[in-house]
């Protein structure tokens, strides 16, 4: 999953913190060992809103009730403090047999050998139901350290009343527009009082290299090992045609520059804004706060090149201190098979990995509330460079978010946006 979305900022409301001290219980100790009971096993999750808390407890409560001899204990988890915790675990050699994480972050401890490499415990049922560029995501120094199994893409989120008035059609959920026609009929939706779009480009990095792969553009480029920051017409795309929206055609409202995801809300139900490109998950936001006569619909993810985004997946782990790693895997399998990714999704609205399980969510939904343009738009989700880059997390919060803040901003121009890019990748890149 790219970065950690909006909405888990409300998970240290929702969930109890799980201390340093629980973590370190995670582990299987001797005592778990004895031939005479049950392989036990630690699971430390992260889910955390109510429908896919429930359906990770009762997916552990029905593999527990039909294996008896390899018991699994559910560990609560929290997404704010998880990497510290975990971190604390691996180092005192007491962490969980099973780590639910993100992409972006078991690297670290990938790297570090805390990891298991999974190639040979995963099946080739699941390895096949999940496209190689999402498994490329968990895979460091030729081991795959993570099973993805939850996916984020950006779609856009509309109106549909202003659609109507405006003349502008709904694509279908595999017929996404190209960025021209986004942005001609964002100049349709354009009027006194109303802009077509709202891009909530608070925190622009993830959203801006994750959206530059419909043009191929990589910004980290890797050569004998050495890895720097480049910026060419394909990285200038993106920020060049969002820049065009605000001050150019002014199809894009100046004051959601500021805001998260959630902030362009009340705008939006108000009709201030006809669009909002955003997560996938902006869809639970919706169904929960949409004023009842409100229609809403989702629209597939825009197309430059091609319609490529980065995938950041959430993951499950096997600690590479588990005395258990076969018995973990297959509880992985159970875990993940196509009808319980599909629950676990829908739990979480957010795309299932698995092509079988993206097929039996469809079904289950019935493609409404956007969930058949969700499941399509996991075909397009893929490795970006940023996520293998070790500076990356450095080089976005010091240099590229404050750049890109300020080209939106107007206040610098493309050329000198792509050099603060470029440079500060020289002072963090190794």
């Amino acid at each position: 999953m790219l970065p950690i979305r909006f909405r888990r900022l409300a998970a240290a409301a929702a969930v109890a913190v799980v201390g340093v001290g629980a973590l370190a219980a995670c582990g299987s100790g001797g005592d778990d060992e004895a031939s005479s009971g049950p392989v036990k096993l630690r699971f430390l999750s992260l889910a955390w809103q109510k429908e896919s808390l429930q359906a990770n407890k009762d997916l552990v409560a029905k593999w527990n009730s039909e294996h008896p001899d390899i018991q699994v204990e559910y560990v609560q988890g929290d997404w704010n403090s998880v990497h510290d915790q975990l971190l604390t675990s691996f180092e005192g050699g007491d962490a969980p047999d099973i780590v639910h994480y993100e992409a972006s972050s078991i690297g670290e401890f990938s790297k570090q050998g805390y990891l298991a490499d999974l190639k040979d415990l995963i099946p080739a049922d699941l390895k096949g139901q999940i496209d190689q560029g999402v498994w490329d995501t968990t895979t460091f120094d030729g081991q795959v350290t993570g099973v993805p199994f939850l996916l984020e893409s950006q779609v856009v989120i509309a109106n549909k009343k202003l659609l109507d008035a405006a003349g502008v059609t709904v694509p279908a959920a595999d017929a996404g527009w190209t960025w021209d026609e986004f942005q001609a009929n964002a100049q349709k939706l354009t009027k006194s009082g109303q802009y077509g779009v709202a891009w909530a480009l608070k925190s622009p990095t993830n959203r801006v290299l994750n959206l530059a792969l419909n043009y191929d553009g990589k910004f980290f480029y890797t050569d004998g090992g050495k890895t720097e920051v480049k910026i060419g017409d394909a990285e200038k795309e993106i920020p060049k045609r969002i820049h065009d929206m605000l001050y150019t055609s002014k199809t894009a409202s100046p004051e959601a520059l500021g805001m998260s995801g959630a902030d362009t809300l009340p705008g939006f139900f108000a009709g201030k804004y006809a669009m909002l490109p955003g997560s996938v998950s902006l869809r639970q936001q919706m169904v929960e706060q949409a004023p009842k006569d409100f229609e809403w619909v989702t629209l597939p993810p825009v197309k430059g090149l091609s319609a490529n985004q980065a995938a950041n997946p959430q993951t499950l782990s096997i600690s590479a201190d588990s005395k258990h790693k076969e018995q973990a895997a297959q509880f992985l399998s159970f875990f993940l098979n196509p009808t319980n990714m599909a629950t676990l999704a829908k739990g979480d609205w957010l795309v299932p990995t698995g092509k079988q399980a993206n097929e039996e969510l469809v079904k289950l939904t019935e493609g409404k509330q956007g969930w058949d343009v969700a499941a399509n738009s996991a075909a397009d989700l893929t490795v970006a460079p940023f996520q293998q880059a070790d500076g990356y997390p450095e080089w976005k919060t010091k240099y590229a978010t404050p750049a890109l803040q300020q080209y939106f901003a107007n206040k610098i121009t493309l050329d000198q946006l792509a050099a603060q890019l470029v440079d500060g990748g020289k002072q963090v890149l190794r």
